[in-house]
């Protein structure tokens, strides 16, 4: 009876794990979007991750929400530095989130401050 337990135990940990590595490891897309930084907050209760949104119009109908993982600091600070400003974010989708990682299925993982196509000098 032990060893059949061990054995279903030992069994959900490893699907529990491929699982998991296919969420974090295995993207769906990746791309680039650009628009006006209009949100980025360190925000959760139990778990705190990097959520922002960026908007792609110029009424705001547009918006493009996305997470950070805590190990881009690098992003983080830009996109701490950039808030307000037109920014080209480029970004993996994946097929799925843990709520430890972010609130979205797309993580950011360059950003780069651009000139805005509204604004004409």
């Amino acid at each position: 009876m032990k060893k059949v337990l061990g054995i279903g135990v030992f069994g959900m940990i490893a699907v529990f794990m491929a699982y998991y590595a296919f969420i974090y490891f295995v993207t769906y897309s990746e791309g680039t979007r650009s628009g006006e930084l209009i949100k980025f907050s360190n925000k959760g209760v139990l778990v705190k991750t990097w959520e922002g949104e960026i908007s792609q119009g110029i009424s705001g109908a547009q918006i493009f929400t996305f997470s950070v993982l805590d190990k881009d600091e690098k992003v983080i600070e830009k996109l701490q530095e950039y808030q307000g400003q037109y920014v080209k974010l480029t970004y993996v989708e994946r097929y799925a989130t843990f709520f430890w990682l972010g609130d979205s299925k797309y993580f950011v993982t360059e950003v780069e401050k651009e000139q805005s196509p509204h604004i004409r000098n």
